[in-house]
């Protein structure tokens, strides 16, 4: 038997028939061994027998509040690693299982290299072996192009890997700056050890710290076992803070400790630990404004701010997006076993006149489209999403410029005559569409705290599911 085939399985607990199939096919194509159930006391015989090593728990269950399941699975097996999964006007409950002893926490809706990323870390820290997906190396996978902005980034990442300095990558969202943090790590010396990614605007400000650092058992209310953080976990590879400029002020005081003594104290503990991890953060500000702003620490940016590697937006690749297009086609057709013979020229036009505001992400979001809602053949504008081909018209009509307007909504009319709180409401919606459903970096285009936005998506939702 090989390793993946002796692995412990990851248990998913999922009622919801269509979002069970979908993690499980996700978790599987990635090489995981899943067993899916969809009721608490199902769950629980299937964890007594299987044994999991990791645990992805929906919080609200048929037949029992999941933060009650949670506890018991904590109880029988300490050193299982929960998942919890919750949606957004139910935040506070995810804070209150984190406290509780789960791992990390999923949001719906949440993106598919999100699920695999939280699955991947609680793996590499139950000390058991659950399988960590192939990573694809610079020019390989999806982190491609031919583009002379992406050869510049190719011999940066080549120049850099083997050293010890500190890697700050700055981009938009969705330019592949985790991909890009990953190929730092598969070049160096540091390739076999672990690679820990922590989304630090995707967590609670209270929690974050635990999350680094990590905490005692007993530590604060609720703390019924130790818990490794992410800078221990990553003991001999690679810690990548995303989103860093996210993080709050106090905690960077001790990022900045953390760095010059490369010692860790968890919440609780008495006295601190040594280890041995190499730093790559990104953001998708411009980090010397928010130090300007007083929201990121001078004297940190300059500890992090060593070798600077921007990932250009895909407007900026030429032909990439083409490439980048014709092997996520390859890729997704493989995956769901259909044939698709390329693109038909009027695409390729179009691609390469689009803004795409999303980026290779959006991109990607849109040949998934085309692959799950068409047999096969060649791709033509028909068969893209609907809003996209309006993009067409207005790129056709008058240039890329009108084309990016037609992704400004809702628009002034749609406003004007409306409540205050409802324009309100429409716009923190939009916005957050826009984004792919990320709070956090809704908050950030809105200039409010993600705490700010959970608080008002739960007001208007009433904690529903």
């Amino acid at each position: 038997m090989n390793e993946r085939a002796l692995a412990p399985p990851v248990l998913l607990v999922e009622d919801t028939p269509s979002l069970q199939m979908v993690y499980r096919s996700v978790l599987m194509r990635a090489g995981h061994r899943v067993q899916a159930t969809g009721t608490a006391s199902e769950a629980l015989t299937v964890f007594r027998e299987a044994k999991p090593g990791v645990v992805l728990l929906d919080l609200m269950l048929p037949d029992r509040n999941g933060l009650d399941l949670m506890q018991d699975m904590v109880r029988l097996r300490p050193e299982v690693r929960v998942i919890v999964i919750t949606a957004n006007g139910s935040i506070n409950q995810a804070v209150d299982a984190m406290r509780a002893g789960a791992f990390d926490f999923l949001v719906k809706p949440f993106e598919e290299t999100r699920l695999l990323s939280a699955v991947e870390n609680a793996g590499a820290r139950t000390g058991r072996s659950v399988p960590r997906p192939a990573q694809p190396p610079p020019g390989a996978g999806l982190f491609l192009g031919s583009s002379d902005a992406m050869a510049r980034v190719y011999t940066k990442i080549r120049s850099v890997a083997q050293s010890m300095a500190t890697v700050f990558i700055t981009g938009e969202s969705g330019t592949g700056k985790e991909l890009c943090a990953q190929a730092v790590h598969d070049g160096s010396a540091r390739a076999s050890g672990p690679f820990i990614a922590l989304n630090c605007g995707a967590i609670p400000t209270d929690l974050l710290e635990s999350e680094v650092f990590g905490h005692m058992k007993g530590s604060f209310t609720g703390a019924i076992s130790d818990k490794p953080g992410a800078a221990a976990a990553a003991d001999g590879g690679t810690l990548f803070l995303d989103e860093v400029c996210e993080m709050d002020i106090g905690l960077q005081t001790k990022l900045l400790r953390f760095l010059q003594t490369s010692t860790v104290q968890p919440v609780g503990a008495t006295k601190p630990r040594k280890v041995n991890v190499r730093i790559v953060c990104a953001t998708n500000r411009d980090p010397l404004e928010a130090v300007r702003r007083g929201q990121f620490r001078e004297d940190l940016y300059y500890r992090l701010y060593v070798v600077p590697i921007h990932m250009p937006p895909l407007r900026d690749r030429g032909a990439d997006v083409i490439e980048i297009a014709e092997a996520a086609l390859e890729r997704f057709a493989d995956e769901e076993g259909r044939h698709f013979d390329g693109f038909d020229d009027e695409v390729k036009a179009l691609f390469l006149r689009l803004p795409w505001p999303g980026n290779v992400r959006q991109l990607l979001n849109v040949i998934r489209n085309v692959v799950v809602l068409n047999t096969g053949g060649r791709v033509t504008p028909a068969m893209l999403p609907l809003e996209l081909v309006q993009e067409f018209e207005a790129a056709r009509a008058t240039g890329p410029a009108a084309a990016a307007s037609t992704l400004v909504e809702p628009t002034l009319e749609g406003l004007v005559g409306r409540p205050l709180a409802e324009i309100e409401r429409m716009v923190v919606e939009a916005t957050i569409a826009r984004f792919g459903g990320s709070v956090p970096k809704a908050a950030r285009v809105l200039d409010v705290s993600p705490s700010t936005l959970y608080r008002k998506i739960e007001g208007w939702t009433g904690g529903r599911k």
